[in-house]
């Protein structure tokens, strides 16, 4: 499965088998969070066989079952952008590698999850992961020229970009977020609402891989 395909075929997952993950699986899954960690200064942490941090009510609320592997995402305070852009980018690894996921923001419980935190750093979020009883359902999303503006006609590849983009995952499917073309510029902002900012990071990715690097910059 290439990382494109991978973008079309991931969906939020909450219920999983009982399969490991192992093998070749689990070294190519740490070998991208190795990556991730030393291009983001990110602490992105692979938790294996650990069923506690979604044993609580709000588990139970959020409807997850059976989760028991998942990432758990450390990083200083200002990092949400990257958090979102680097642990989707390990996600869309793990679904090439034909694994499921979920990202969760309050469903589990914080307290029980055994991740190493260096100085100044937290937990941002976990991302549940595994083998899932289902490959979910596509989210609802709103149409292209409600979350972008460009100036004069829309070219192919900002088009594609704004695609791949529509098929992130966001907090509560909000969506709150605007791209802006002007040339060859691309401006992201993220609107109003929880974890708008890492929302941003997750779009950002998509749109990156969606348009190609090669067709814009930043601004």
């Amino acid at each position: 499965m290439t990382i494109m395909e991978a973008i079309e075929a991931r969906h939020a997952v909450r219920a999983y088998t009982d399969r490991k993950i192992d093998g070749e699986i689990e070294t190519a899954l740490r070998q991208a969070i190795e990556d991730a960690n030393r291009e983001s200064g990110l602490h992105i942490q692979l938790i294996c066989d650990e069923p506690k941090a979604f044993d609580g009510m709000m588990a139970h609320y959020g409807n997850f079952k059976n989760c028991c592997n998942y990432l758990a995402i450390a990083g200083k305070p200002g990092s949400d952008e990257a958090v979102g852009y680097y642990g989707e980018k390990v996600v869309l690894t793990a679904q090439a590698l034909e694994l499921n996921s979920c990202w969760v923001a309050m469903s589990y419980s914080k307290g029980k999850v055994p991740c190493e935190l260096s100085s100044g750093e937290k937990l941002q979020i976990v991302i549940a992961l595994g083998y899932g009883e289902t490959q979910g359902i596509p989210h609802k999303s709103k149409p292209i020229e409600a979350l972008c503006k460009t100036d004069g006609s829309m070219p192919a590849w900002f088009k594609a970009g704004m695609e791949a983009a529509l098929l992130a995952p966001t907090a509560m499917n909000q969506q709150k977020f605007c791209f802006t073309l002007k040339d060859s510029i691309v401006s992201a902002k993220a609107g109003l609402g929880f974890y708008a900012k890492m929302d941003l990071g997750i779009v950002k990715y998509h749109f990156e891989l969606g348009a190609g690097k090669n067709n814009f910059k930043w601004a």
